[in-house]
């Protein structure tokens, strides 16, 4: 039997964790410019981020996610959403999970526990990614200028998630709304993608959500 190596990373004592854009100062931002910004960006951050692997196929495994969240495994291209926690297909065996602030220590053990004795790998990233939220009737046109992929409501519905590339390099676009949408981002990328969206939103408004 294998012993997996499970242990919190977040630090529980005073040290001070800051976002991917916590320079910034996202903050200082909130409530400037156009009164009525097409598009709105919120910076959900210090998340927390779990990929598992493991055979999509495999009743047991299926029943074992769903037993520790309390969510269907989803399909190709797909997210499933609960309260503030999200599980989205990454490929034909692994998921991206996204869990509240300080719960991806007690979901991995719970997924552990749940799954105990099947095949499958769970990997704490949180500290490599990021989420960014985009609202607002403009949030399309921005996309279409960053990104080649069909982001028509036709081709993309609410509940689809998609990695691909964006501003010349890669992220995975979910659409959670009506005119809402994420990015989930490489934490190294956060400057890069911060500056393409303020460039890519100055002609529709860009406002700043806490």
């Amino acid at each position: 039997m294998t012993t997996a190596n499970v242990y919190q990373q977040r630090p529980a004592t005073d040290a001070k964790a800051e976002s991917p854009l916590f320079h910034a100062d996202l903050q200082s931002l909130i409530g400037k410019g156009r009164s009525n910004p097409g598009v709105v960006l919120r910076e959900k951050k210090l998340l927390g981020h779990l990929t598992i692997r493991g055979n999509g196929h495999d009743p047991a495994f299926t029943a074992g996610v769903h037993k520790a969240l309390g969510m269907e495994l989803p399909g190709a291209l797909a997210l499933v959403s609960s309260g503030d926690s999200s599980i989205q297909w990454l490929g034909p065996d692994e998921w991206l999970l996204i869990v509240p602030t300080g719960e991806e220590f007690a979901v991995e053990q719970k997924l552990r526990e749940a799954l105990s004795g099947l095949h499958i790998a769970i990997v704490n990233v949180s500290g490599g990614q990021s989420l960014l939220e985009l609202t607002g009737p403009k949030v399309r046109e921005v996309l279409m200028k960053s990104t080649s992929y069909d982001v028509h409501p036709s081709s993309f519905p609410v509940g689809k998630a998609i990695g691909t590339v964006f501003a010349k390099s890669q992220l995975v676009i979910r659409r959670t709304g009506e005119e809402t949408w994420e990015l989930v981002i490489r934490r190294s990328f956060a400057d890069y993608w911060w500056m393409w969206l303020q460039d890519a939103s100055a002609e529709y408004g860009l406002g700043v959500a806490a």
